[in-house]
């Protein structure tokens, strides 16, 4: 199995870091225009060379999280359209600008882009700049949702393997709530004036 992780992101380096030191092979998606030469990213690619175009990543990958900036997400649903993806599994981890309807943009442009792929919303919580979001490593969960049941223990099981507790939200519909969480995160911290950031956590009682 390999993974396609799409954008040059700072949860893009983190998952797919967690995901090759977990074993699995993984391929970073970029935009043309992107700095391959930071330090960071030019070790990754010479360790396991495996930095290349949107669509290059896209055609590799039987399993795609969509990582990006809101900016460059419409140059990569122009790259979904352009690929058969009948049997592919896309997880958006994205979170689109906030919303007072409720309305999820990013996961509906995915969506709209690769009608034949099985579509998931899992990981937004932890935000594009994870881990810088949460330096004491606290973030122990992710919350994910789909209306792909029969393929939902696919991605759990993936959620698991590099350590974090994966929370079934039940169907895609859903997706705009736990992007929800993720902007009443920074609300909180906008309202306390501080530079701290705020997390939450799942309790069943």
């Amino acid at each position: 199995m390999k993974l396609g992780i799409l954008g040059g992101t700072m949860l893009s380096k983190t998952l797919g870091k967690k995901y090759l030191e977990a074993g699995l092979s993984v391929v970073f998606g970029v935009r043309s225009d992107f700095d391959t030469e930071n330090i960071e990213w030019k070790t990754l690619n010479r360790l396991y060379n495996r930095i290349c175009p949107f669509e290059s990543a896209i055609i590799q990958s039987e399993i795609l999280l969509i990582c990006c900036e809101n900016a460059y997400l419409p140059e990569i649903c122009e790259a979904l359209k352009r690929v058969e993806l009948d049997g592919k599994l896309i997880i958006d981890c994205t979170n689109a600008n906030y919303d007072k309807a409720l309305a999820s943009n990013n996961t509906q442009q995915i969506v709209q882009a690769a009608p034949k792929a099985s579509i998931f919303k899992a990981f937004n919580n932890l935000g594009i700049d994870y881990p810088n979001s949460d330096v004491l490593g606290i973030i122990k969960e992710t919350y994910f949702c789909s209306d792909s049941e029969a393929e939902k223990i696919r991605i759990k099981r993936l959620i698991e393997l590099i350590g974090f507790r994966a929370i079934d939200a039940g169907k895609m519909d859903n997706a705009p709530l736990l992007e929800a969480f993720y902007h009443l995160t920074k609300e909180i911290g906008w309202n306390k004036k501080e530079h701290s950031n705020y997390h939450f956590k799942l309790i069943s009682a």
